[in-house]
């Protein structure tokens, strides 16, 4: 297999350039996982680094890569098409300092009804 020095930015591994095995296509795995083990070597704790072009021609080809540091450490998003059902809510989700709720998902229903229109009685 072929590698290819790749820049790390970000987190405990800033600046390095270390050897990642490529693809077919040359191209790097778009996750790069690197377990850490503690002093005590029982639990590890595993860093997240995401591929990134590091730049891109005119075409907006890219030329290189580099991987970013993530630290939420959370699965990349993905597409949302309209026939999707919502994601699961994050545990701290009732937590006001974990930030706004998602767009459409009211947490609680309001007291008062809905207001009158076509097709409503009122």
């Amino acid at each position: 297999m072929r590698s290819e020095d790749v820049l790390f930015t970000g987190g405990p591994l800033d600046g390095r350039r270390l050897p990642v095995l490529v693809g077919m296509t040359g191209r790097p795995p778009k996750v790069y996982r690197v377990p850490v083990p503690d002093e005590d070597g029982s639990t590890a704790t595993v860093l997240v680094y995401r591929l990134r072009a590091s730049r891109t021609n005119r075409l907006g080809l890219p030329g290189g890569w580099h991987y970013a540091f993530d630290p939420s450490g959370r699965p990349p998003e993905g597409p949302r098409w309209p026939w999707s059902r919502p994601r699961t809510a994050p545990a701290d989700a009732g937590d006001p300092a974990a930030g706004p709720a998602p767009a459409g998902h009211d947490p609680a229903p309001p007291d008062d009804p809905p207001a009158t229109g076509p097709g409503r009685p009122g």
